[in-house]
């Protein structure tokens, strides 16, 4: 959704007009009273031996105070400082505004209230700027920060990124500490894909990011909370479980096209000819294979009294590779949603085609030998049959789902941008 945007600046001098490397976005809504501190704080920080020249850019969402009014004095009156105004309110859509027009290298975002010390500023930017890293946050979980809040905000905090853990696996410890950062160009593919344009946009845009493969870098804050918080906490409790419900489902239904967003962004293989993914698909196939083997071989002991060896291993055999098929295409190389389904589950019906041949060939081998071989023995040869395909049905399958490993033939479309004005900078 398109947002109102209404920029305001001082006047750049000849020494200033350049685009800054950093562009430190401060949203706000109605902080009439805190606005000025903050930004001639964070000014002077910033001017006081910051090695990356850097702007200030007040983001005012739909402020019904003089909260415009203070930043567009603030923006007269310091070098390096504009304003831009929304007609909307949320963080989410103010930073997504800002970000995605920003001709800064990096933007980065912090609360109004400064709760987190400004001397992890630096740290936050620098993997960034270094191209190391993607993404950066503030973390107020790991054990070497240190953390000053109320025992309620504690608990609500570390509750809701084990949710996120246990129900997006996500491996990043604080989803919501205001305090992150973000190379530009992986904002412009990124910010397309998040719809939330609240509370829950911090979260939404780290699980893709995530997902994507991405490198998000952690950087342990001091932090101290602001008694005079006004966010509404079951509000946007209940918000950002509902976001996490729609971000999950879309993981699920492949509706977030994250394996276009992997091709598009994602970093290179280290290794020449070691395909990007592939040591993990390794680990995921041969869990599944080890749980198929099992499988397969109850149903064959179940059936062979019932329907004789043959028929026995035709049915356990079919069963198996489907179920196979549908748990490797979902988390061995991550395809979600109906679609193609159809077909890359024949394709796979092909690679059963060519297992079912050597297991009922090895069966007919041991009964013209040993007709009446015991049905420890059948199993032995089934499954020494089926060890024989296993490197056929991996590579089959890497074949079969081949645009989910690759993502050829798909990418993002480039978000195309305006020519940014020229900016003042610190």
């Amino acid at each position: 959704m398109s947002e109102t945007v209404t920029a305001v600046q001082a006047t750049p001098t000849p020494d200033t007009v350049r685009a800054p490397v950093l562009d430190v976005v401060i949203p706000v809504y109605n902080e009439e009273r805190d606005l000025a501190g903050c930004v001639r704080r964070l000014h002077a920080f910033l001017r006081e031996g910051f090695p990356f020249s850097a702007r200030i850019t007040i983001a005012d969402n739909a402020s019904t105070d003089t909260t415009l009014q203070v930043g567009r004095e603030l923006a007269d009156e310091l070098a390096g400082v504009r304003v831009v105004h929304l007609d909307r309110k949320g963080r989410g859509r103010a930073l997504r505004a800002v970000w995605e027009a920003s001709d800064a290298q990096v933007v980065a975002y912090m609360d109004v209230d400064l709760s987190t010390d400004l001397n992890a500023l630096l740290p936050l930017v620098a993997p960034l700027v270094s191209g190391h890293s993607d993404l950066a946050i503030g973390t107020r979980l790991a054990k070497s920060s240190r953390v000053v809040r109320g025992p309620k905000r504690e608990f609500i905090s570390r509750c809701y990124n084990l949710i996120l853990k246990a129900s997006l696996q996500a491996r990043f410890s604080d989803a919501q500490c205001g305090f992150k950062a973000m190379r530009t160009e992986v904002a412009r593919s990124i910010l397309p894909l998040v719809q939330d344009g609240e509370w829950f946009f911090d979260t939404e845009l780290l699980v893709i990011a995530e997902r994507a493969g991405l490198r998000i870098h952690e950087v342990p804050v001091d932090w101290i909370d602001d008694p005079d918080s006004r966010v509404d906490i079951v509000d946007t409790a209940r918000k950002d479980l509902l976001g996490v419900w729609r971000v999950g489902k879309g993981l699920t239904t492949g509706s977030l096209p994250i394996n276009e967003l992997r091709a598009a962004v994602g970093r290179e293989p280290l290794v020449d000819g070691v395909p990007l993914g592939m040591v993990g698909q390794l680990v995921r196939f041969a869990i599944i294979g080890v749980l198929s083997t099992l499988a397969y071989m109850l149903l064959y002991v179940l059936l062979q009294g019932v329907i004789g060896a043959q028929p026995a291993n035709f049915i356990a055999l079919l069963l198996t590779a489907i179920a196979n098929t549908a748990a490797n295409r979902a988390f061995t190389f991550g395809v979600r949603g109906s679609t193609r389904a159809v077909s890359q589950h024949v394709q796979g019906l092909l690679i059963f085609g060519f297992a079912w041949v050597l297991t009922s060939g090895a069966l007919f081998v041991l009964h013209h030998w040993a007709p009446d071989a015991a049905i420890h023995w059948e199993l032995f040869a089934l499954v020494t049959a089926n060890l024989i395909t296993t490197l056929t049905r991996f590579v089959g399958l890497r074949w079969v789902f081949r645009n989910a490993v690759t993502g050829s033939g798909a990418r993002l479309t480039e978000v195309v941008l305006p020519e940014a004005d020229s900016d003042p900078t610190l």
